[in-house]
């Protein structure tokens, strides 16, 4: 029988669901130890646990942060004992299982967890250190990500994060930026940069429609500052060819800037000057669905 460790986010610890779900997989006879994070740091110190635990699959039970802290704590380890990893969505905008299909119920995403296909799928690495495996953002997007209240997003959900966008139009700045990578080379002013090993961030918005998570590459879409955003939001959301909308597919990307800007990488905010991102091709097993839409 499987032997799993899950870490869940602590905000949801006490949720009767997770419970029930946990019990009913325990009296199947499978092996899941629970842990519960209390400060940021904890899953890194539960994932190097798991490893000595022996355990088939780490499960990240929370939303896109809490499943990037994972992830990144696993390529910490030697790739010979890396556990597959298994999500169950419980965060505000959820965005990564989503564009993976994974379920919203409780009881059927850790079902999946614990006991569906593993796929080889890419992490995204940045400054040699930092890695996401969903979504970097940039520009207007990740102020209002990092920005939205709790309390906002608590009621709305991912709804939150739009509605938010619209009440601080008045704080719109671009990023002076350059960026190249194989064959691309682009400079200018820019409002939002979105570089995708997932499709979707800022909840539910498909910043980067085509990206894949098994095919070695990475979608980078921007929306340059040269005209009113409204218009430009319309073509970035919609997925709709628009000439102010700079689009890209690579292995790797540098991106220079002037002054710090900063990137939302599944939640976790770098500021900086420069940047590298590149993706690593087939570093983590994840127990995934059938029918993930993010499987070439």
């Amino acid at each position: 029988m499987p032997r799993t460790l899950l870490i869940l986010n602590g905000k949801e610890s006490g949720n009767l669901e997770v419970r029930n779900a946990v019990k009913n997989l325990r009296e199947e006879g499978i092996t899941l130890h629970v842990r519960v994070t209390w400060e940021y740091g904890d899953a890194k110190r539960y994932v190097g646990e798991a490893a000595g635990l022996g355990v088939d699959t780490v499960i990240a039970g929370g939303g896109d942060g809490t499943i990037n802290e994972v992830a990144s704590a696993l390529m910490g380890l030697p790739s010979y004992n890396r556990p597959n990893l298994g999500i169950v969505p419980l965060g505000t905008a959820n965005d990564f299982a989503t564009s993976c299909n994974i379920p919203l119920h409780i009881e059927n995403a850790l079902q999946l967890a614990v006991k569906g296909r593993a796929v080889t799928v890419d992490i995204a690495r940045v400054n040699d250190e930092h890695y996401f495996i969903n979504m970097a953002t940039g520009g207007f997007g990740t102020r209002i990500t990092t920005e939205t209240p709790e309390k906002l997003k608590a009621v709305l959900g991912g709804a939150s994060y739009f509605l938010h966008g619209l009440m601080r139009m008045d704080t719109i700045k671009a990023d002076s930026c350059e960026i190249h990578g194989p064959d691309f080379q682009w400079a200018g002013d820019a409002l939002v940069i979105g570089i995708g090993n997932g499709r979707q961030a800022g909840g539910g918005q498909p910043l980067c429609p085509d990206a894949l998570i098994n095919d070695g590459l990475l979608q980078l879409r921007l929306l340059t500052a040269e005209e009113l955003l409204p218009a430009l939001l319309t073509s970035v959301f919609s997925g709709e060819k628009n000439k102010n909308v700079v689009e890209a597919t690579l292995p790797w990307l540098e991106i220079t800037a002037p002054h710090d800007i900063t990137f939302n990488l599944d939640g976790e905010p770098l500021a900086g000057k420069h940047f590298r991102i590149e993706i690593i091709p087939n570093a983590i097993g994840c127990r995934l669905p059938p029918n993930c839409e993010l499987l070439g």
